[in-house]
């Protein structure tokens, strides 16, 4: 895969005051982009975590760990999804 480099300029205060290590901040930052990017749809749990060098478990204990939910769908939509998929499956029983 090839890779490219992003640089960006972050007062040296605001590590200190976040408590990253200067040694942990590329980590850190690659983290938030995928989390983000995973966040906004753009990307897949699966391609995020190939990307972290993770695996999938590991990308959803991440997800866990920073509060991020999964699934973004309010109740109404999941409501709506195991309706159409229970009606899927008695039409498919039929």
């Amino acid at each position: 895969m090839a890779v490219l480099k992003v640089e960006i300029e972050l007062p040296q205060n605001l590590l200190a005051a976040l408590g990253i290590p200067e040694s942990e901040l590329g980590r850190q930052a690659r983290e938030w982009v995928l989390l983000e990017l995973f966040q906004e749809g753009k990307i897949s749990s699966g391609k995020a975590a190939e990307i972290l060098g993770l695996s999938k478990a590991q990308f959803l204990d991440l997800l866990h760990q920073r509060n991020l939910p999964y699934l973004d769908a309010d109740l109404k939509d999941l409501e709506r999804e195991v309706a159409a998929a229970e009606s899927a499956s008695r039409f498919s029983q039929s």
